[in-house]
């Protein structure tokens, strides 16, 4: 089995191009959640439980601007 020899410049912009993807999208889901919980369009799940789900959303979003942040500066 051949091994894919990537250059270190490969690997920090595929890990950037991952990143600012999972920010793009994580980004997209919270605008989408606040107006689900902005029109009561949450399904089975109590207010309080779909809003537990959106400060998770934004808790992640933070997570992935730092690792963004770190990959960009090295």
């Amino acid at each position: 089995m051949a091994m894919c020899e990537w250059t270190l410049a490969d690997i920090k912009n595929r890990a950037s191009n991952k990143a600012f993807a999972k920010v793009t999208i994580l980004t997209l889901d919270i605008e989408t959640y606040k107006e689900d919980l902005r029109t009561g369009n949450i399904g089975s799940v109590t207010y309080e439980e779909f809003e537990q789900v959106l400060e998770g959303y934004k808790k992640e979003l933070q997570v992935w601007n730092y690792i963004t942040e770190l990959i960009e500066k090295q």
